[in-house]
């Protein structure tokens, strides 16, 4: 069996302290890589062009487990059309498990929310991904923002962070306990039962929460998690972030939300990158500002009609207004990208996460860059990797247990207040079925299924009166 790649169950690439004592060289070429997907698709669609946007995003995938990329993210977004088109997100990452090897799958995140998806659903399906594959699987977490989402699951707003914490707090204990002990929370009650199966990372995958202010940078230090920053924040700022994060996650202020620590922070830029700066604009640079007003239609300013706004009409008239892409960004040639990449390394960020596929970019130009970017940016920061890694965790390993000790751990079902569940009984059986028979179901298929528990002790049987 192949085994997962050991990404920081106590956590990953570059805190402050490992990089105040790297070689002063040698830190620019220490980061991770990550590809974000929102499936965005643009108005006017065709019969097949959710099919061709979903085809062409595996074949992206499998180029960039191929190109040497370390993560890639799914989001989670439900009747945001135009701007994303990724309701399905599990399904998205079983279909790229298939055909990657050690590519992380992250999911760039589940909206936790009980309305949205059930807890132990929750833990279910990211059991079973982790295990079909080998262990890569990212639990990244949120809420949504957008109006359009969270009434449409009839979630208030007002309660929405909270309603996070319980589900994403439970997730993680179900995952690990054997049983789970059930809950009788504000937003969900469940009653005892064993979550099944059990993921292959232990005690679960990483945990990461969705960050678009710098408060909720703090949050996911509290709480002992990976945080992943889309507010698209330049390097200066970003410093200041990361070092903020890590004083977090070193104080008595984090107390992990799951059964591990995951201390990783990771942020997100455009991307398009080719030998020539003004076509690196031009090929990437119109998704970019499409990504950039359809959020802000979902998100800011927008009113939008379900099944009758065009998006993307509303953009193509606001285009001129919108501000030009490419200054301080992932677009340019190699040696401008790895300029601008350097930046976020020497602030101490883990993880740069890109956005590729935006608007109506062209699937062949993203493949081109991508495999320019790892032909000539990505080994400039992939160097000492391993030794990263092995000094971020020997640094936070104090601060990591401490943390753990802090946590009121859920406590384990006693065995005599595990309840017995009785089954139904007759509801699968014919009506009409024989009484004097033992089996019944299937019989004619060698699948018996018997009428009295086998196990039980049997009535004796009346004895008749001698003639």
């Amino acid at each position: 069996m192949r085994p997962c790649r050991p990404y920081g169950m106590i956590g990953g690439p570059s805190a402050a302290d490992a990089l105040a004592t790297a070689p002063a060289e040698r830190r620019e070429s220490r980061m991770k890589f990550g590809l974000l997907y929102e499936h965005q698709l643009p108005r006017p669609w065709g019969e097949h062009s959710e099919y061709q946007l979903l085809k062409e995003a595996l074949t992206q995938v499998e180029l960039a487990d191929r190109l040497g990329f370390d993560y890639i993210w799914e989001n989670e977004h439900h009747f945001l059309e135009e701007y994303s088109h990724t309701s399905a997100p599990e399904v998205i990452l079983a279909c790229c498990a298939r055909n990657t090897t050690p590519i992380r799958l992250g999911h760039a995140v589940v909206l936790s929310p009980p309305a949205y998806n059930p807890p132990a659903r929750v833990a279910e399906r990211l059991a079973t991904l982790d295990l079909l594959s080998d262990g890569r699987v990212d639990f990244g977490t949120g809420e949504s923002a957008s109006r359009v989402e969270i009434e449409g699951f009839g979630i208030d707003h007002t309660q929405k962070k909270a309603m996070w914490a319980e589900a994403v707090e439970q997730t993680a204990n179900m995952m690990t306990m054997a049983p789970y002990p059930g809950f009788d929370g504000q937003f969900f009650s469940m009653p005892c039962r064993n979550v099944l199966p059990k993921p292959f990372q232990k005690p679960h995958p990483p945990i990461w929460v969705a960050c678009s202010r710098r408060e909720t940078i703090h949050a996911a230090a509290r709480h002992g998690i990976g945080a992943l920053t889309f507010a698209f924040v330049d390097p200066a700022e970003a410093s200041k972030w990361v070092q903020e994060y890590y004083e977090i996650i070193k104080s008595d202020a984090c107390v992990p939300i799951g059964h591990t620590v995951n201390a990783n922070i990771a942020m997100v830029t455009g991307f398009s990158v080719h030998h020539d700066a003004e076509e690196a604009k031009r090929r990437g640079g119109d998704g970019l500002r499409y990504f950039g007003y359809a959020l802000g239609h979902y998100y800011v300013f927008g009113a939008h009609e379900p099944g009758t706004t065009n998006v993307w009409e509303r953009f193509e008239q606001a285009r001129d207004a919108m501000a030009e892409v490419g200054r301080g960004s992932g677009i340019g040639t190699p040696a401008q990208v790895q300029e601008h990449l350097a930046k976020y390394a020497e602030a101490g960020v883990d993880q740069v996460i890109f956005i590729q596929q935006g608007g109506k970019n062209q699937h062949a130009h993203i493949c081109e860059a991508m495999e320019l970017f790892a032909a000539s940016v990505m080994p400039h920061f992939q160097a000492g990797e391993s030794e990263r890694e092995a000094r971020k965790a020997a640094a936070l390993a104090p601060y990591i247990a401490a943390a753990l000790a802090r946590k009121a751990w859920m406590a384990p079902i006693a065995q005599a207040d595990i309840p017995v569940i009785t089954s139904y009984g007759s509801n699968i059986i014919q009506t009409d079925q024989d009484e004097t028979a033992n089996v019944t179901h299937h019989g004619a298929a060698d699948i018996t299924v018997p009428l009295r528990d086998p196990l039980a002790p049997r009535r004796p049987q009346a004895v008749g009166s001698a003639d």
